[in-house]
């Protein structure tokens, strides 16, 4: 029986509704396979070819978030431009012939800075995030607001004739609501009523929001999701993000997802009556600038996607999902026509059987089993499933597809070198401060409050007086200096010496100093440049977390005992000196004098000029000889590196069939995390392309090197 959906009420123009069976689409019903692209994370000349080989993936719908910090930089100054065209990428998806699932939001989390909120909300008077407070709902609204006003101007919704099939508002909630208080569910059916109230046509979806009120859709994220029912007989079951890898943080192991356990994963919803899938991602692409969040999260976001990082089919995972698409989509007349009748053909098999009114049929035998196949007997035939698998039989007798049998062709993919650098470099001065970006305060602040994000660097600088009558020596060693920080990274100067650099980890971001250092009578200089390695994006309150150096700062070893710096004053300067000359710009690179090529200098620039290499292969830097910093293309900033921060930890060669729900393999452990970093072609000029490389840990450029990406 079809129960009647609230959704089917709403306005006689909308071309998009719902029962619990599937999204319908013009008065029919259908099983739709989405994928998620985002598309600040690739370039507008690399949109129209990641979006065919999606549609040729046997994709449906393209899903993408929206990302409010990269189009509201500054209050009510909007731009949309550049690699943020979002009305250009989703009328490319139209062109396409595809659907679009546009997540507003606007929080995103997506593992970008700040969860994709602009740090200036932040500091909006009285603002409390996500809850029922009046200042955050009103800005949330007023964005909400303009970016479906823009789709509907720009014709986009569905029942315009354009793509959008489905929104979202919100993400994941539902797990942060037990930390929300009273505000927390009042919040909840704002957000909703908020949404439907800007009249769409098309339905609402909230991931991970058990109590999403109606008309909305509440919907699964997760590595498996067979599990998950809506919270209404009426909705239909949608898996808004099947995790098809994991995201890469500087210090961790490379995460994989086997193909043949995915494929499972989906096959199992589907023949559990779950009707949209949409992978996260189909292709993760590049955090590039400063838009990775964590902190510590990668410059990669390639995501062990079917479309990997550089926009190249990453097979056999491509290959084999679009056969898993083919054979779904073979069985999609009767999938829509009424609930399975399940059997039990073994002790971990079970048969899925659909059947329609027109004599339709399609069954799904699965084998729950980790460890060993099975033979089934089914419709008087044998079949034989392998272990943690499914088969797919569009006309219930002949099975064309098995999840855990491979047909796809595996691709090897070389980073070819193409080319080295000629380098000249410029030194950062660890020792004086601009006198125009300098100012004083008493005692110690937060960093993202004086930054405002605009800058990964700040410097705290002290004097420190020690009386010519002073013991500097106290059982044979020098004053131990103590440093404490909320996060991410710090590199201690003392007198313009380096007394070493420390950094956080994922998951653990505060970093503390402790070391002896050498003071002389007289006036000392104690440097601490503070650096931010990404906002965080998840968790509760994550808007309140600091950074910077936030003390205690204290000496021992003085004849006075221990010396507490935290309350003196402290002179602070907001990013680098290369900085505000933009010297990763032409015009900004011929502004200072440059020299010879040093190596293993810390607070380094380096430039160098290239002309493009023949051919259309994506191009990347081997960085493997760096430390820690960020990289600048024509003034373009591919993004923060950090190859010397090697993965840690116990690495697992996992295999999924033994280990039901496991999160992800994990590879590379004591190799870098990120070695090559994406140059995009379209960013290049045939000849004269300027190279700027800025290290903090004291690297070797000439170890640098261009490659191409190619698949055999």
């Amino acid at each position: 029986m079809v129960v009647s959906s609230p959704w089917l009420s709403s306005p006689v123009d909308a071309s998009v509704s719902y029962d619990h069976k599937a999204i319908i689409v013009n008065g029919q019903r259908r099983i739709l396979i989405s994928g998620s692209i985002h598309y600040p994370r690739s370039t507008p000349e690399m949109w129209p070819d990641l979006i065919q080989k999606a549609k040729d993936g046997g994709l449906d719908v393209i899903q993408t978030y929206v990302f409010w910090n990269g189009h509201e930089p500054s209050p009510g100054q909007y731009y949309f431009g550049g690699n943020y065209d979002l009305v250009r990428f989703i009328k490319l998806v139209k062109q396409a012939g595809l659907y679009v699932h546009l997540r507003i939001g606007p929080y995103v989390c997506a593992e970008w800075n700040f969860g994709g909120f602009p740090v200036w909300l932040k500091y909006v008077p009285g603002i409390n995030f996500r809850t029922d407070n009046e200042p955050f709902k009103a800005a949330m609204a007023k964005f909400t607001e303009k970016i479906v006003a823009m789709m509907k101007s720009e014709g986009l919704f569905e029942s315009q004739g354009g793509p959008i099939i489905l929104s979202q508002i919100e993400n994941e909630y539902g797990p942060m609501e037990n930390f929300g208080g009273a505000g927390a569910k009042n919040y909840v059916n704002w957000a909703a009523q908020m949404a439907v109230g800007l009249n769409t046509s098309v339905p609402w979806v909230m991931c991970k929001q058990d109590d999403a009120p109606d008309p909305v859709i509440n919907a699964c994220n997760g590595f498996y999701c067979d599990y998950f029912s809506p919270n209404k007989p009426y909705k239909p079951t949608m898996w808004t993000e099947a995790w098809s890898g994991w995201f890469s943080a500087f210090g961790a192991p490379v995460p994989h997802r086997p193909v043949e356990d995915l494929a499972f994963a989906v096959a199992r919803f589907i023949q559990k009556g779950g009707s949209f899938v949409n992978y996260y991602m189909y292709h993760g692409g590049t955090n590039f600038g400063r838009t990775a969040g964590g902190p510590f999260i990668a410059t990669t976001y390639d995501y062990d996607a079917p479309i990997d990082e550089y926009g190249l089919l990453r097979q056999p995972k491509w290959g084999h999902l679009r056969d898993l698409h083919k054979a779904i989509k073979s069985c999609e007349p009767a999938l829509v026509s009424g609930d399975p009748t399940v059997t039990d053909v073994g002790k971990y098999q079970k048969a899925y059987v659909y059947r329609s009114k027109s004599g339709a049929c399609a069954a799904f035998l699965s084998n729950f089993n980790p460890r060993s196949s099975a033979i089934v007997t089914f419709n008087g035939m044998e079949y034989q499933i392998p272990a943690w698998s499914v088969s797919i039989l569009p006309d219930c007798k002949t099975a064309v597809f098995n999840t855990a049998k491979v047909g796809a062709p595996t691709s090897q993919i070389n980073m070819i070198r193409v080319g080295g650098f000629s380098w000249e470099s410029f030194g950062e001065d660890t020792h004086s401060l601009l006198r125009d970006k300098s100012f004083s305060k008493d005692g110690l602040v937060e960093q993202i409050s004086m930054t405002r994000d605009r800058t990964d660097y700040l410097w705290y600088t002290t004097d420190v007086n020690i009386d010519s009558n002073e013991q500097f020596l106290k059982n044979g060693r020098d004053p131990l200096l103590t440093v404490t920080s909320a996060g991410h990274s710090m590199h201690v100067f003392v007198n313009g010496e380096r007394a070493g650099n420390f950094y956080g980890r994922f998951g653990s971001p505060k970093v503390r100093f402790t070391g002896n250092v050498k003071l002389r009578a007289g006036s000392n200089k104690i440097s601490i440049l503070s650096v931010a390695v990404g906002l965080p994006n998840i968790g509760p309150h994550f808007d309140t977390w600091n950074a910077g150096v936030l003390g205690p700062v204290t000496l021992e070893g003085l004849n006075e005992g221990k010396r507490n710096l935290s309350s003196q004053k402290w002179i602070y300067q907001i990013g680098l000196r290369g900085e505000s000359l933009s010297i990763y710009t032409l015009s900004g690179s011929s502004s200072v004098k440059w020299g010879g090529a040093s190596t293993r200098q810390p607070l380094t620039w380096y430039k160098a000029f290239f002309n493009a290499p023949a051919g259309n292969e994506p191009l990347a830097l081997d960085m493997s000889s760096m430390g820690k910093g960020q990289i600048w293309i024509n003034g373009q900033s591919i993004g923060r590196h950090w190859p010397a921060y090697k993965a840690n930890g116990v690495c697992d060669l996992c295999d999924y069939k033994g280990t039901y729900r496991k999160m992800k393999c994990q590879t590379d452990c004591g190799e870098p995390s990120q070695k090559w970093y994406h140059v995009p072609r379209d960013w290049l000029n045939p000849t004269g392309n300027l190279l700027v490389v800025f290290e903090e840990w004291g690297g070797d450029p000439t170890g640098i090197s261009l490659v191409k990406r190619v698949a055999l």
